[in-house]
């Protein structure tokens, strides 16, 4: 049992976005849809974030709630699960308007995993995914969600590049999180403090389909 713990706290720590630890946050409510014009940009932060409280910047119609304190695959799939009714319930009400979505960390993770499950079924939609420990290497290799899958679970787990055809722009910088080959040394300073541009959705364009690694381009390879 001693080994159990010790191997989910070291997960946890792994996972973690580097942010003050506060109570799981719940959803807000969202009585009605954002307007209608230009892009509607949601936005999932990390672990121990809340909606109020996830470093996201720039023009945002919506900060995504759900419980961040411990991050396995229960969290991911209720963040998904909350993701998902956001954005078709603003579709429903703006049928030709584009998403785009951005999350950091395990946040990364829950669009990572919104994006496989619906692209089949949801059009006109980017995302931008920062730390993602879902990443599939390379450059550099998987993130953490791999090693550490046997106690995150599904469907935290693994790594891959099911995006089908949502333009995905990828984003890692020396972070053991996203890429094992940092080392785990890296770990939490470049996790925290290597993306504080990459926060503002306003840097990233609407159709941006690309990795960025270690501070270089690289074409998508999906």
């Amino acid at each position: 049992m001693r080994v159990k713990r010790t191997t989910a706290a070291a997960a946890g720590l792994l996972l973690a976005a580097g942010l003050s630890v506060t109570q799981a946050s719940v959803a807000r409510a969202v009585g009605t849809a954002a307007p209608c014009g230009g892009t509607y940009t949601i936005v999932v932060g990390g672990t121990g974030s809340s909606w109020n409280n996830d470093g996201f910047t720039g023009d945002i119609q919506q900060h995504v709630g759900y419980p961040t304190q411990i991050p396995n695959g229960a969290s991911a799939r209720a963040g998904v699960d909350e993701l998902n009714r956001l954005v078709r319930g603003q579709r429903t009400a703006c049928p030709d308007q584009h998403v785009k979505m951005g999350g950091y960390s395990l946040g990364a993770a829950v669009v990572h995993i919104w994006v496989t499950e619906n692209w089949r079924t949801f059009d006109n939609v980017n995302a931008v995914l920062i730390a993602d420990p879902k990443r599939r290497g390379g450059p550099g290799a998987d993130g953490g969600s791999v090693p550490f899958g046997g106690v995150v679970g599904a469907p935290l787990a693994g790594a891959d590049t099911y995006f089908g055809n949502v333009p995905v722009k990828t984003i890692c910088h020396w972070d053991y999180v996203c890429d094992e080959s940092a080392g785990i040394w890296t770990y939490p300073a470049n996790h925290v403090n290597n993306y504080p541009a990459d926060f503002n959705m306003d840097h990233h364009d609407d159709g941006a389909n690309e990795q960025w690694y270690n501070g270089a381009w690289y074409p998508a390879s999906w």
